[in-house]
């Protein structure tokens, strides 16, 4: 069946199925959404065990797992089965709602974000979802629940450094995702939508061309003071170096995940990494032109990849190379410099699109 490379995931796999109606919607919605967040959970799996240890073993000259399985790969399915058998250790005096559904918040959050985010075509189908025309806002309102889960993490572990990572979580998250949020609303004055399909369809056409050489319309390349901007904040958000103060080790051990062990553990665990590529898919869509690569654009759902998994290479080079912030030092940043800097640039986006346009 040959199906428009525009249409969304969901209605291909209702067509290919031959279903249609209500009933056709929901179950296209459900096994795309099935498909791609388990193409997100491989890519966890893959980053937490394996790649995050072989990328950091690269910065400081070691060589990290290579003894189980071929290049240390076995390491993925060994480590889940070492973390899932061990005991679930419920703390005393632990609030159990909060405690129980703190770790399924996490990575719900994150999952809930990529239904909006455009990620290209495979052959003839378009991965994506959803589109709703305020799509940009729900990602970010997705992705904020994660704090919830620290601060719920937090206070019913029962224990006085978990609650400190759940307030420093607050503070952190405070203190960045406004300027996260006012620095992504200038890519919505360019853009002139909220949908995210349109912000990446803006990037697509050539900004300059030099020595045959063409530059596209990234936001990346039109204002590359909001992608700093953006990409500092969003490794804040994410929680990674320097900005990994709400469970720095060398103050309050693990912070909001302390009390937490076996499956529990496992899941937060996974919450994070989860985030770490959901960041790197809102920096792709929002600066980087979204799926947009050379090539046909029948693969650009592998330029996607591509992307976000060199954002998760940042990530970890900044956790090896950088030291982190002390809180005091990091909320500074956040409320004297981050937001103040996240208004101008809005300011002035809006006057260079209101002069240009």
């Amino acid at each position: 069946m040959s199906l428009a490379p525009a249409q969304l995931f969901p209605e291909f796999v209702a067509n290919a199925l031959g279903i249609g109606g209500v009933l056709g919607e929901v179950v296209g919605a459900l096994i795309a959404a099935f498909l791609v967040g388990n193409v997100m959970l491989t890519f966890t799996g893959v980053a937490g065990p394996w790649a995050k240890r072989k990328i950091t073993a690269a910065f400081t000259d070691r060589i990290a797992v290579n003894r189980i399985g071929p290049f240390g790969l076995l390491i993925i399915p060994a480590a889940a089965v070492q973390l899932l058998a061990k005991e679930l250790i419920i703390p005393e005096g632990a609030d159990r709602p909060s405690y129980d559904l703190a770790p399924i918040v996490l990575p719900a959050s994150a999952l809930l974000g990529f239904a909006v985010i455009p990620m290209g075509n495979l052959g003839p189908i378009n991965v994506q979802l959803a589109d709703p025309e305020v799509g940009f806002a729900l990602v970010f309102a997705f992705a904020s629940i994660a704090s919830v889960s620290l601060v719920m993490a937090g206070y019913a572990s029962n224990n006085k450094y978990s609650l400190l990572g759940g307030l420093r979580a607050v503070a952190q998250n405070l203190a960045y995702e406004i300027p996260l949020i006012v620095t992504a609303m200038s890519v919505v004055v360019f853009a002139g939508t909220l949908q995210t399909s349109g912000i990446v369809a803006a990037q697509q056409e050539a900004l300059v061309t030099l020595g045959g050489i063409t530059i596209p319309s990234w936001y990346a390349f039109v204002n590359p003071f909001a992608f700093l901007l953006f990409l500092t904040a969003n490794m804040a958000e994410i929680g990674r170096n320097p900005f990994d103060i709400p469970e720095a080790p060398t103050e309050i051990v693990a912070g909001y995940q302390t009390e937490y062990s076996s499956a529990y553990f496992v899941l937060f665990y996974l919450g994070e990494f989860l985030h770490i590529f959901l960041g790197g898919a809102i920096l792709t869509m929002a600066f980087l032109g979204g799926a947009s690569g050379p090539g046909p654009e029948s693969i650009g759902f592998v330029w996607f990849v591509v992307k976000i998994w060199a954002f998760f290479l940042f990530t970890q080079w900044c956790r090896a190379a950088m030291p982190r912030f002390r809180i005091d030092q990091l909320i500074e940043v956040g409320w004297k410099g981050m937001l103040v800097l996240s208004f101008a640039n809005l300011v002035l986006t809006a006057v260079l699109v209101g002069v240009t346009v």
